[in-house]
C-alpha cells in the first residue's frame, strides 16, 4: 500500500549490511569537496549525521540509494542490481555465438562508465565523409547512449531484484529496465519531456554523478540525436525496453 501511494521509493529502503564501514571514503570526500566547495570534517559533528542529512542514510545504515551513490563493494550487498549486457552476432539471442559480455557493478558512477564503455566498443564505426585509414565515428552518438543508459539506471524499479539487461544485436540494441512506468506516465508523454520520479535520492545526486539533467529532457535529446528508437512500456512484463535501430542513422 505505501509502495503504491508513493510513500516508499526502492532507493530509500535502508540495507541493513551496509554500515558505515563500506563507505568509499576517499571516493565521498571528492565527491563532497568538488560539489559542495570544502571538507566533510570541516562541518564538524559525526559523519553519520552528515549521511543521514544528505538522505543517503537512516538509522546508521545506508539506503539503497546511498550505497549504490557512494559505498565500496556494493555488489556483494546488492548483488542484482546490476547491468548486465551481451552482443550477438545475429538478431536473436545464441548464447553460443556473442562476441562479447560483461556484467557491471559497483558504484552508479561506475555502473554507468563501464556500461556505456560496452555498448560502445561494440558499436559499428561508420567512415561517413572521413578518410578511409580513419576509425570512422560510432554509429549511434555517444550522447544518446548516455542518456538511455542513465536513465535505465535512474528510473529503474529498485524493489525488483533483477538486474539492467542490454543486448546488442545485429540490427538492434536493447535497454531493458526492471519496472514500467508509474501512474499516468505513458510513452508519449515521456517523449515530450513529462517525467514521474521514482527514486528520489538517486535523481538528487545523479545530476553530480552522470551526465543527468534531471529535468525531463534526456530522452528528447536522445531522439533529436538519433530518432530511430522505439520505446515499449510492458506493463505486464513490468520492464521498460528501449531499442534503438541500428542502421538507420
Amino acid at each position: 500500500m505505501f509502495r503504491r501511494a508513493g510513500l516508499i521509493r526502492g532507493d530509500e529502503v535502508p540495507v541493513r549490511s551496509l554500515t558505515l564501514d563500506d563507505l568509499d571514503r576517499d571516493y565521498f570526500t571528492k565527491f563532497f569537496s568538488r560539489h559542495y566547495g570544502e571538507r566533510a570534517e570541516a562541518l564538524g559533528g559525526p559523519l553519520e549525521s552528515l549521511l543521514e542529512n544528505m538522505g543517503v542514510m537512516t538509522d546508521g545504515v545506508f539506503t539503497v540509494g546511498g550505497g549504490l551513490l557512494f559505498c565500496r563493494d556494493v555488489e556483494f550487498k546488492l548483488p542484482t542490481f546490476v547491468v548486465k549486457g551481451m552482443a550477438f552476432r545475429g538478431r536473436t539471442v545464441d548464447v553460443a555465438n556473442y562476441d562479447d559480455s560483461e556484467d557491471t557493478w559497483g558504484k552508479i558512477e561506475d555502473v554507468f562508465r563501464q556500461s556505456v564503455a560496452f555498448v560502445m566498443r561494440n558499436l559499428r564505426h561508420v567512415q561517413g565523409d572521413k578518410h578511409v585509414n580513419s576509425i570512422g565515428d560510432p554509429e549511434v552518438p555517444r550522447v544518446v547512449i548516455e542518456e538511455l543508459v542513465s536513465n535505465a539506471l535512474i528510473h529503474r524499479d529498485y524493489f525488483v531484484s533483477a538486474p539492467i539487461v542490454i543486448f546488442i544485436f545485429a540490427d538492434r540494441l536493447e535497454i531493458k529496465s526492471p519496472g514500467h512506468l508509474l501512474n499516468n506516465l505513458t510513452v508519449e508523454r515521456m517523449k515530450m519531456g513529462m517525467s514521474v520520479v521514482r527514486n528520489s535520492i538517486l535523481r538528487s545526486y545523479a545530476t553530480k554523478v552522470l551526465p543527468y539533467q534531471g529535468i525531463g529532457s534526456g530522452v528528447r535529446r536522445a531522439l533529436a540525436e538519433y530518432p530511430a528508437i522505439d520505446f515499449d512500456n510492458d506493463v505486464d512484463g513490468n520492464q521498460f525496453v528501449a531499442t534503438i535501430r541500428l542502421g538507420a542513422g
